[in-house]
């Protein structure tokens, strides 16, 4: 009598033991992807007969517990306003938001700021304010320079407390942030794929920290701050080659800096007043709110005068001229 030549075991059956750790793992963490759940379990297990991440979405279907992940589509290539700078190491470029406000349980409005590192993809900072203002934001930003240093480049969107419709685009935050020192890289309007990644943190940290909301701000603000640990030092990210990006990150140089900003001697130099204007050949020209307390530079030319804060052009004014300044044609650093 012929015996069967069926191995008594297939190697593809399910292992109850994988399948038990997967499940366990699954409830932890619901939005993770086979490939994440994998990666997890191969650092916890130190890679022993770990399942393939294929078999492991194939487990995921038949327990009726895999996602459904809807892309988002963009009309066309982005195109970019200016050239975007590549992060090759930590700290130099800092990606920073607001992801979209929602309300907690008691009807309280709030508003998470963001703040990311380019290169690691390391998360510095979640903080739910309870609007944009930016006096609470620059607070937010001075502890962070004072834990992790400062980056050479923030890049953000156009809207407010970023952006403004005045000189170069800058706002009350960003002048102070240009005052520090630090370039301000703005993305094209209406293309949020040029800070993709953000934007994808923002997707995991939606779905898993706030369907439902907490009762009230502050234990929102505890979920929100247990979650950020587990993406910081835990959750696999594709990028990184499945590794977490606390493996990458390390702060930069922390060292003082105070908002002062330099001119070439031979510029003349006026104070910026607190109704936005400065004085220039006895009459008064408006600048900009945005850089009351502050000093800007006025570079003669042919037929006028260029107005620089710091190294940025932010305009020009003309003898000739009884308003106020006329805005740059290209903001442009000198």
């Amino acid at each position: 009598m012929d015996r069967t030549r069926r191995p008594h075991r297939s190697p593809k059956q399910t292992s109850p033991e994988w399948l038990k750790r997967l499940r366990q793992l699954r409830r932890r963490h619901r939005s993770w992807g086979s490939r994440k759940l994998r990666a997890r379990l191969a650092r916890q297990y130190q890679g022993q007969g770990v399942p393939a991440a294929r078999t492991i979405g194939g487990w995921l279907k038949k327990l009726k517990l895999s996602r459904r992940v809807r892309r988002r589509s963009w009309s066309g290539p982005p195109i970019r306003r200016g050239k975007l700078t590549v992060a090759k190491r930590n700290n130099p470029v800092w990606t920073v938001d607001f992801k979209g406000w929602f309300r907690t349980q008691d009807g309280k409005r709030v508003e998470p700021l963001t703040v990311r590192d380019l290169h690691s993809r390391y998360v510095l900072s979640i903080r739910l304010l309870p609007d944009q203002r930016w006096e609470p934001v620059r607070r937010i930003f001075q502890r962070l320079f004072g834990r992790y240093g400062y980056p050479a480049v923030i890049r953000v969107d156009n809207g407010g407390p970023f952006g403004s419709n005045g000189p170069a685009g800058l706002s009350r935050l960003s002048v102070w942030w240009t005052a520090m020192g630090i370039s301000l890289e703005f993305i094209a309007p209406g293309h949020p794929e040029q800070n993709g990644a953000h934007e994808q943190m923002h997707r995991v940290m939606k779905a898993e920290t706030t369907r439902p909301p907490s009762h009230t701000r502050r234990a929102q603000q505890r979920r929100i701050d247990r979650w950020l640990r587990v993406y910081n030092q835990i959750r696999p990210h594709e990028a990184l080659a499945q590794r977490p990006p606390a493996d990458f990150y390390r702060p930069g140089v922390r060292q003082r800096r105070t908002a002062v900003v330099t001119y070439p001697q031979q510029w003349l130099v006026r104070q910026v007043r607190s109704n936005g204007q400065i004085k220039w050949r006895g009459r008064k020209r408006l600048i900009g709110e945005a850089f009351v307390g502050y000093r800007v530079g006025l570079k003669a030319g042919r037929k006028d005068w260029a107005v620089y804060f710091g190294s940025l052009l932010i305009g020009e004014l003309r003898e000739s001229d009884v308003g106020g300044m006329r805005p740059a044609r290209y903001a442009r650093h000198r």
